[in-house]
């Protein structure tokens, strides 16, 4: 397992690397397919979907100046009947404006409107994530696949630290917790990210 894992980390590193070897990151790859972009929209447009996994994700912005590190955030879910069955929000992937993974995090359910999974139901579906497709960049579905498989085990811990704020979360009188707008992250784990070096900027993705 522990093997597992270093090659997982590796591929990660890889797919940054290749990218930023074309002066791009994982950012300006989801970008490819719009000539602007604003805030909350969804990138690449249509979301990402993978029929033979049933894979799904989209990314969205903060408008600008709103955040100074975190750029935004890739959500993904996983559809385990097909396209037209239930979506389940397993975790999301926030990065800076260069694309470097900030955090990864787990939300209430008002916030992506999805079809709710207790934390077991919803970890058994961590492996589902496996995206295979073209569109918006190979690279980048692999990225994003291979994220959920390094860190299986700390997003298993999120998404039963999630429901654990929910148990703990008092709501107002009326509000059912799961869509209680005061509550929104429910669990966080956080990554040191280095000083991006000066000339690196021409990766930078720019929200507005």
């Amino acid at each position: 397992m522990a093997d597992d894992r270093e090659h997982a980390l590796g591929e990660i590193a890889f797919c940054e690397s290749i990218l930023a070897k074309g002066g791009q990151s994982v950012l300006t790859e989801t970008f490819r397919e719009t000539s602007s972009i604003a805030a909350w929209e969804h990138y690449p447009p249509g979301d990402v979907f993978d029929p033979s996994s049933g894979a799904q994700w989209f990314y969205h912005c903060h408008p600008a100046g709103e955040d100074v590190v975190e750029h935004g955030h890739f959500h993904c879910f996983v559809r385990p009947h097909g396209v037209d069955g239930p979506i389940h929000h397993l975790a999301a992937v926030g990065v800076d404006a260069h694309g470097r993974m900030l955090r990864l995090f787990t939300v209430n359910q008002w916030v992506v409107g999805d079809d709710w999974l207790d934390a077991e139901g919803t970890i058994a579906l961590l492996p589902r994530f496996d995206v295979h497709m073209p569109r918006p960049s190979y690279l980048v579905n692999r990225w994003l696949t291979t994220i959920f498989f390094a860190y299986e085990a700390e997003i298993a811990d999120l998404i039963r630290a999630r429901d654990q704020a929910l148990a703990d979360h008092v709501a107002p009188t009326g509000v059912e917790v799961r869509q209680d707008r005061a509550l929104e992250v429910t669990s966080e784990m956080v990554f040191e990210v280095q000083p991006t070096p000066e000339g690196d900027a021409d990766a930078d993705a720019d929200a507005g």
